[in-house]
């Protein structure tokens, strides 16, 4: 059968979704009232860095792309939560269910890119603070983000593109609330070890490369941190990498649960749990991290909330 054969006659429904009207009006708010948050915490980010001459330097370059990547990657999928939340057949085609793991994939992959790119400015930042203007060029930083995305969306794009072109069962039904790997899995009916494998082959390649990345870099801060002999200077290089440690320690343990794991462990109602923490929690506890734990940005944020209220009342 044919790929638009197959995308016009078969149809996922997602079963995780609550039947009961008065907890969908609360599941409806609840989300609608994160993504919200998610979506003002992020762009008022990217706007404080963007008007603030000071924040024009690669550590806050990465942190708004981040931020950027982050309201695209909740965009892709919360809008159709909401939408399904209403709906009362929720269902969507076989074409819209790749999409959609295309760009969620995709951008998720960025992100981890992007996070192992943050670590090696800091390295660079601590281990060689001299040289950091030098090596952390404009041009460097921009083709860095380009080569995540890059990089995220091609991984993806192939990952994606192998699970649909494997036949599926009769069973519609997907376990979740939206398209992801490890319940479209579940429907896949060709039972090949090969097949598992693959899926987990570009999983490693999209999490536990650039978590690699990421401890090699922190072994080297943490080595030039130690020869820092006044505490003062330790902790002021250890702080300027904490808020970092925590996303990617949020970010990681979330991504290696779902996607690093043996296929028989999967748990629907544990799964829906863990997806929509690094689908909502996470996008929405980085602005509050990077924002609370670092003055500058502190400083930037209350500025252009200062401003924008003092233009409301004139």
């Amino acid at each position: 059968m044919t790929w638009g054969n197959r995308s016009v006659l078969m149809e996922f429904v997602f079963l995780a979704y609550p039947s009961d009207p008065e907890l969908c009006a609360l599941s409806f708010l609840g989300v609608s009232l994160v993504y919200t948050l998610i979506i003002g915490g992020n762009v008022l980010i990217v706007v404080a860095i963007q008007t603030e001459i000071r924040l024009h330097t690669p550590m806050y370059c990465f942190l708004g792309s981040l931020s950027g990547v982050e309201i695209c990657y909740t965009t892709v999928v919360v809008p159709h939560i909401l939408a399904n939340i209403l709906q009362s057949e929720k269902t969507i085609s076989l074409l819209s269910c790749a999409i959609q793991m295309v760009f969620f994939i995709g951008l998720g992959s960025t992100d981890c890119f992007l996070l192992a790119v943050m670590a090696y400015d800091r390295y660079v930042a601590i281990c060689h603070p001299l040289r950091y203007p030098l090596i952390m060029t404009i041009t460097l930083c921009v083709r860095l983000v380009v080569a995540s995305m890059v990089i995220g969306l091609f991984l993806s794009l192939q990952l994606v593109a192998f699970i649909f072109s494997l036949p599926f069962c009769h069973t519609r039904g997907l376990e979740h609330f939206f398209c992801d790997v490890p319940p479209v899995m579940r429907l896949v009916c060709a039972n090949s070890h090969i097949h598992k494998q693959s899926v987990m082959v570009a999983a490693t390649l999209a999490i536990a490369v650039p978590f690699f990345l990421i401890v090699t870099s922190y072994s080297f801060i943490v080595a030039a941190v130690l020869k820092i002999h006044s505490a003062a200077g330790r902790h002021r290089a250890f702080s300027t990498c904490s808020s970092h440690l925590t996303v990617v320690l949020l970010q990681y343990g979330c991504c290696a649960f779902m996607y690093l794991r043996p296929t028989p462990s999967y748990h629907p109602k544990q799964d829906q749990f863990i997806s929509m923490v690094y689908t909502l929690g996470t996008p929405l506890l980085n602005p509050l991290i990077y924002t609370l734990r670092n003055s500058e940005m502190k400083g930037a944020i209350g500025r252009i909330l200062t401003r924008n209220c003092l233009s409301q009342k004139n």
